[in-house]
């Protein structure tokens, strides 16, 4: 089927995914939320390399998605944590199959 702008609708459903998951952070900071909540300082330290400019980005586009949620407490000095949403946990099996085949891509790759 035809979307409006000519696109087909299994076209624009994937090109929707990688637009949601696109760069090389959103699925590492996706991979440090979903074993629990946490604080900015924490995903930095998981997600190894990334600038706290990006990471903040980062961040805001997942939560745009809805993929996460910021929360934010009033503490002095003021608490914000980050959680997968619902909807951002459909993406486990989908992290889980990405994880197996870089496993088998990553000893393809080494062989020889």
């Amino acid at each position: 089927m035809m979307t409006r702008d000519g696109c087909p609708e299994n076209v624009l459903a994937i090109k929707d995914a990688i637009e949601a998951l696109e760069g090389k952070w959103k699925i590492l900071i996706m991979l440090s939320l979903s074993q629990n909540t946490k604080r900015f300082r924490e995903i930095s330290r998981e997600v190894n390399g990334i600038t706290d400019k990006v990471l903040s980005k980062e961040l805001k586009h997942l939560e745009i998605n809805k993929l996460i949620v910021r929360n934010e407490f009033n503490t002095f000095p003021p608490t914000v944590e980050y959680s997968i949403t619902e909807h951002g946990k459909s993406l486990e099996l989908l992290l889980m199959e990405l994880y197996r085949w870089g496993m088998k891509h990553r000893e393809e790759v080494m062989k020889d």
